[in-house]
């Protein structure tokens, strides 16, 4: 019960590593706010959370890009379970995948508005309702593509993912002293519905496969374990990290 009785807002969190740290946070006490763009599959984690009994969870459906949403979950947070002591920033999007000539405008824009300016946009509404509990614990889903590897079309993913640690490292500059911790998550390959659509076939799935040193894609489960670890007090001495969950991609060279 690492986190029983913390309040923490999880995006993203219908499916992949959003749905899987939501069942695990639950699982070690925290009640929780969670969003995500599809309402039925939020329904229904909400729904089989309060059928395991453990923790709550509260459901706002919506897209992380609205302003409007951002401040709603802080609000639901305080307004249903008393304040917020962490918040998993986990949505994302692979955009536009095409080679730098031919990727739009309206790709590239769509893909960090997405990834990176919600993020900040979250990070805004959720710096004053931390410090109103004496800090807390914010995490940023990263990737390694763009801080270990550079996939051919994606462009847009890579520069909007290595920019949350940037954010993070200056959110740990700003807030330290505060009480407040901020990190980035940056996972390997994982098998998860977003991880599957850019492998979109054998041969590609093993392509990533062999990128890493496990020689496996990691299950969503593992990655949420390593959000818990940050979210949780067992990581208290750790801010404005880039935490690398990868797999052995980053020692691997062939």
């Amino acid at each position: 019960m690492q986190l029983a009785g913390k309040v923490a807002i999880i995006t993203g969190a219908s499916s992949g590593i959003g749905r899987a740290a939501a069942t695990l946070f639950a699982r070690h006490g925290a009640n929780l706010v969670l969003t995500a763009r599809r309402e039925v599959e939020l329904e229904q984690l909400t729904a089989d959370i309060a059928a395991a009994g453990q923790g709550q969870a509260v459901a706002v459906a919506g897209d992380i890009t609205d302003t409007a949403l951002v401040r709603e979950l802080v609000d639901v947070a305080v307004a249903c379970f008393g304040g917020l002591d962490i918040a998993f920033n986990n949505a994302g999007t692979l955009g536009e995948l095409a080679a730098v000539p031919e990727l739009s405008l309206e790709g590239w824009q769509h893909t960090l508005h997405t990834n990176l300016t919600s993020a900040f946009l979250c990070a805004q509404a959720q710096i004053p309702a931390l410090l109103a509990r004496g800090g807390g614990s914010l995490i940023f889903t990263s990737t390694f593509v763009g801080h270990s590897v550079g996939m051919p079309g994606m462009a847009a993913y890579a520069a909007s993912k290595a920019g949350l640690v940037g954010l993070v490292q200056v959110i740990a500059a700003e807030q330290g002293s505060r009480g407040i911790r901020a990190n980035a998550l940056l996972p390997g390959g994982t098998d998860t519905p977003m991880g599957r659509s850019a492998m979109n076939s054998p041969e590609a799935r093993a392509h990533v496969e062999g990128l890493h040193a496990l020689k496996r894609l990691a299950r969503p489960q593992e990655i949420a374990e390593a959000a818990l670890f940050l979210a949780s007090q067992a990581s208290s001495f750790m801010t404005g990290t880039a935490m690398v969950v990868d797999g052995g991609v980053s020692v691997v060279r062939g």
